[in-house]
């Protein structure tokens, strides 16, 4: 059998520099700096992983441009049985909305695991297309985000317009 070893693809973005990486399976990341795995200068849909890069960045610049509210990408992450499981209630916010930390810890029926949760948000290995931006603190405050504050602002910003 033939080892399916995940590549990357560099896009710009209204954010930044983003960099994607999927395998066979689905998009695996999207981060901020380059990550250890081959990267391709140009994506040939012919190839799957690369067909997954080039439908995740047209669904990301769809999303940046106002025209996406939800991602249809097949996704390939790997976590904790706990992160998949905060993941899975990110994934229902809504687009426009936000809730807070304490709010996925219920809804995952863990209320006292809030600090986990942020922990497990902070790990989300496909911002935006799982939007852990949409999540903050009780308070109202924003909270952390690990693109930076300017950029969570920015996404939430988006997507009220």
């Amino acid at each position: 059998m033939i080892k399916a070893n995940p590549i990357q693809y560099k896009i710009t973005s209204p954010i930044g520099i983003l960099y994607l990486v999927a395998s066979l399976k689905g998009l695996q990341g999207i981060y901020w700096t380059k990550q250890p795995v081959k990267l391709v200068k140009f994506l040939d849909r012919s190839q799957p992983s690369e067909r997954i890069l080039d439908d995740s960045q047209q669904q990301l610049d769809e999303y940046f441009s106002g025209r996406r509210r939800n991602f249809d990408i097949p996704l390939d992450v790997e976590g904790t049985v706990f992160q998949k499981k905060v993941w899975q209630e990110l994934a229902k916010i809504p687009f426009g909305q936000t809730v807070s930390y304490r709010d996925i810890a219920k809804k995952i029926k863990n209320p006292k695991a809030v600090r986990a949760v942020g922990s497990a948000n902070g790990r989300n290995p496909v911002c935006i297309v799982i939007p852990c931006h949409r999540v903050i603190a009780a308070d109202g405050s924003i909270g952390g985000y690990t693109g930076g504050i300017r950029i969570k602002q920015q996404l939430l910003t988006l997507e009220q317009a």
